[in-house]
């Protein structure tokens, strides 16, 4: 299990932009970086600056990934046919974690992944604790049903913050989420711009 050891959302304030959306991240009161230089003017950012900040961006949406692991899904992404920036998101998306976050059990794709890592998830009615597991089109992704009133999943479900994406079919009165298909990068509800062609171009 892989560790956060830097706070969550200076990674918002660092890319100057709330990239989970949430109302509580403090790029919404101080939008300058963080740090004592944190306000100081920028220059010019460098073409592999671009494609670095847009690798971050996208690493850290996806919540404790490391280097490795994204450097593994991006290769994977390029072996397969298509486009591989398409293939990329279609590989994060697919992720056991980002299916609970995306099926709104959890508030955030932290919780998403500790929630899988403490055992609460099963998919086609077997316990998975694997938030990397790579889930495949037709997938049922459930709630345990000991699970299901822990006070987190309940607000999760309720909360207007989010909407559910239309490659994943929730149904709030079994908690759980089938994935219909993989989804394209456009369907992909990202609450701020996403490049993956920088991230292809980064990694190339």
């Amino acid at each position: 299990m892989t560790k956060r050891h830097t706070q969550k959302y200076k990674i918002d304030r660092r890319m100057g932009e709330n990239i989970w959306g949430r109302p509580k991240s403090p790029v919404n009161k101080r939008s300058y970086g963080p740090g004592e230089h944190g306000q100081r003017r920028k220059g010019k950012t460098s073409d592999f600056g671009l494609q670095l900040r847009a690798k971050q961006k996208l690493k850290g949406y996806y919540g404790n990934i490391t280097e490795k692991q994204f450097r593994r899904i991006y290769s994977d992404a390029e072996r397969r046919r298509g486009n591989t920036a398409e293939n990329l998101i279609g590989f994060l998306e697919s992720r056991l974690d980002t299916m609970v976050y995306r099926a709104k059990f959890v508030p955030t794709v932290f919780a998403a992944r500790q929630f899988v890592n403490h055992g609460h998830v099963t998919v086609n009615g077997r316990k998975v604790n694997i938030p990397s597991y790579r889930c495949k089109v037709g997938d049922v992704v459930q709630v345990r049903e000991k699970s299901r009133s822990m006070a987190l999943v309940l607000e999760a479900l309720e909360s207007p913050e989010r909407d559910f994406p239309d490659y994943v079919e929730v149904s709030g009165k079994a908690m759980s989420a089938t994935y219909l298909r993989v989804p394209a990068f456009a369907d992909v509800p990202y609450p701020v711009v996403m490049e993956p062609n920088l991230v292809i171009e980064f990694y190339s």
